[in-house]
């Protein structure tokens, strides 16, 4: 059956994937029995192949150290440096036991207890000293304090990455699946580096129990030796002498490998590549180097030491100098574009332009916030804006139909601390002031009583309100308040941005993918009415023309299929655009009503007789009206407003669709948030209550 298919490679696959299946297994077992060699005697032909291991084990861990590119890629290496150490320590005890007991202890510490120090246990413990102090005083000493560093400076600079990762997400950069692994690399190198920074201790530890193993053992040697063994005083020291220094230098060349290995992992936090193609590029990249060890070596051999090898050392430096001053220009050809001598690759003239080129260009959106405002976005201290406005741009896409172009935020120093600039296409578009230590209340008209703090102008729509206390959002919104946080009030001021800049956000090229999205579920739509009857350009000024009056173009099929209809009659925009609004009217009518009740302010008769005509007269929709008639209209205007909104209801004004968009023109100077339906946007069955009427006359109600 195909469910079994993934098992075959198990039973029939290569000898690699059985050993990859069964290492969890025998890394487990391996740890156990590392505990059960410190109590448990065993025969000298397995320690030699235990000491082997650990020696050809040491190679393995420092051959993967040079080659790995980034210190994560090894990030099992704490744990396993624990693990050796504690295998080490191990075999030094079975070492010891076997020394102790048997007066031998195997080959391999025969062989470098006799043949390594020529059988001179005077020499074998100079021998093994300086190991000691290599490893303690020079390789562990120094790993150990770049892991502590590297730890510290690894934790310091989390908060800045990981605003940058949420910079580079928000701005659209990078995508949540990249963010998100980015994060999780972060968290690991910390986490590496702290386990790093406790790992070298290990090291230093078993350096230290070297010492005193050997020390022991040399006088528990003597002591069996003589007391037990019968020997003399001389044969006694050199016998188990030697096999002592023996079993402490084959532990601690392992060791010494293992801490080099150490001191590589930590110390590789800049490295592009593995360490060998890191040396042989940065080595040889300044020839001048070895010109002055070629000319030094030089003198040294005129000078009498060692001619032959000097002045053979002195050749090949200067061989490697020529060939290299040949292979890489000059630095001064480097500025010269287009140099004859120039290499392919290594040339820095179109720098420049490449570094000038993205200044051209503008963000859509920007958010410039103070050095006060840093702890909004910053997730760390809790700041969670950054989310918000991805989650604004969901709301966007849902809401109006569009999407809107990433928003960059960044500090701005000239800015003051608390407050923060928005632009659209590098132009400011509004600017306000929060204060993050405290809450923005407001009174919606059901407050009962006053409360202390700051007075201030709530950003997005302009109403008083209050900053205060954190401590006193209970009592605020127990008089009636309602209280929000400074993270919602400048999310809240982007909300109405966004509506308000919507048809400035949708470009050409923002519209070709709304019009490439359509066409993967309805291509008939897109290639009747693209190109052969409308531009993208012309699409995008009627999408432009109903976002600017706050109608969402969600419903893009039914847009596209209207304008497929009516643009066979005319291609006029205003035309297309009151086309499209009244095959819209159920959404348009859903968007105001209430419980099926639309409440609006209707249009004196007279006054759409007079602005029909003047439209006739005009072009463009616009009204031809003399300033005393505009006068009026603004006076009623702005009666009727105040009256809908001291019932708490949206001003909307109705007239008939032939004087509908100059009526809207005429008015959005003087209400530019006031809605204007025609009788065809009303959706059938709704009903429709009068509240009051525009009009010239001065008795108008």
């Amino acid at each position: 059956m195909a469910s079994q298919a993934p098992a075959a490679p198990l039973e029939g696959g290569s000898i690699s994937q059985r050993l990859a299946a069964s290492t969890p297994i025998l890394v487990a077992g391996a740890s156990v029995m590392l505990v059960i060699l410190m109590i448990v005697s065993v025969p000298a032909p397995v320690l030699d192949f235990l000491l082997t291991l650990n020696i050809g084990l040491a190679l393995i861990i420092i051959g993967t150290a040079l080659y790995t590119e980034n210190a994560l890629e090894f990030s099992a290496f704490p744990t396993l440096l624990l693990i050796v150490t504690l295998f080490r320590l191990s075999l030094n005890i079975t070492a010891t036991r076997s020394i102790l007991l048997h007066g031998y202890a195997g080959e391999v510490i025969q062989f470098f207890g006799n043949i390594v120090v020529g059988g001179n246990y005077a020499v074998g413990f100079v021998i093994f000293l300086i190991l000691i102090i290599i490893q303690f005083v020079v390789i562990t000493n120094g790993a150990g304090r770049v892991a502590e560093v590297a730890a510290r400076f690894t934790l310091d600079a989390m908060p800045g990455k990981q605003l940058a990762i949420d910079a580079d997400l928000n701005a659209g950069l990078i995508t949540e699946a990249e963010a998100r692994k980015r994060r999780q690399d972060i968290q690991r190198a910390a986490d590496f580096y702290g386990a790093m920074d406790g790992a070298s201790k290990f090291v230093r530890g078993d350096a230290i129990a070297a010492v005193i193993i050997v020390v022991i053992n040399t006088i528990g040697g003597f002591i069996v030796g003589i007391a037990q063994m019968h020997m003399d005083f001389g044969q006694a020291l050199t016998h188990f002498t030697l096999l002592t220094v023996g079993e402490g230098i084959v532990t601690q060349v392992p060791a010494l490998l293992i801490s080099t290995a150490t001191g590589i992992i930590v110390t590789r936090a800049a490295s592009e590549s593995d360490f060998g193609r890191d040396i042989s590029r940065q080595l040889v990249r300044q020839p001048n180097a070895f010109l002055i060890a070629g000319i030094i070596t030089a003198l040294f051999a005129f000078a009498g030491l060692a001619r032959p090898l000097m002045f053979g050392l002195s050749v090949l430096l200067f061989i490697v100098y020529f060939r290299r001053r040949n292979a890489v220009p000059e630095s001064g050809a480097l500025a010269v574009a287009g140099a004859p001598g120039a290499v392919a690759g290594t040339t820095a003239a179109p720098k420049p332009a490449e570094a000038v080129v993205p200044l051209l260009s503008y963000d859509p959106m920007e958010l410039e916030i103070g050095f006060g405002l840093i702890p909004l976005v910053d997730v760390n201290q809790g700041g969670d804006l950054l989310e918000r406005i991805t989650l604004i741009r969901r709301h966007a896409a849902r809401d109006l139909g569009i999407v809107v172009p990433p928003i960059r935020v960044r500090d701005n120093l000239q800015l003051r601390p608390n407050s923060y600039v928005v632009k659209v296409y590098g132009l400011e578009v509004a600017q306000a002031e929060v204060m993050v230590s405290r809450l923005l209340a407001m009174n919606p008209g059901t407050a009962t009583s006053p409360i202390d703090g700051i007075p201030t102008t709530e950003p997005a729509f302009g109403l008083p309100a209050l900053w205060i206390a954190e401590n006193g959002r209970a009592e605020a919104e127990m008089a009636g308040y309602t209280v929000i946080d400074p993270t919602s009030v400048v999310a809240t001021h982007l909300t109405e941005l966004i509506k308000s800049h919507a048809p400035d956000l949708l470009g050409r090229q923002e519209v070709s993918a709304l019009l490439d999205n359509i066409k993967s579920h309805y291509p008939v739509v897109v290639d009747e009415l693209v190109p052969g009857l409308l531009t993208v350009g012309e699409i995008q000024r009627v999408l432009q023309n109903l976002l600017r009056e706050r109608i969402p173009v969600r419903n893009l099929v039914m847009i596209l299929e209207t304008l497929a209809d009516a643009a066979r009659v005319s291609k006029d925009i205003d035309f297309l655009t009151e086309k499209v609004r009244a095959a819209l009217a159920r959404h348009i009518s859903a968007e105001y009503a209430e419980n099926g009740l639309l409440s609006v302010i209707t249009v004196d008769p007279r006054l759409e007789a007079l602005l029909s005509e003047a439209v006739r007269r005009g072009e463009d929709a616009y009204a031809l009206l003399d300033p005393n008639t505009v006068a009026r209209i603004y006076t009623s205007l702005t009666r009727q407003i105040g009256t809908a909104s001291n019932a708490g209801l949206t001003p909307i004004v109705l007239c008939s669709p032939a004087v509908r968009l100059a009526l809207k023109r005429l008015t959005e100077r003087a209400a530019p948030q006031l809605v204007v339906l025609s009788y065809s946007e009303i959706a059938p069955g709704l009903r429709v209550e009068s509240i009051g009427q525009i009009s010239t006359t001065d008795d108008a109600e």
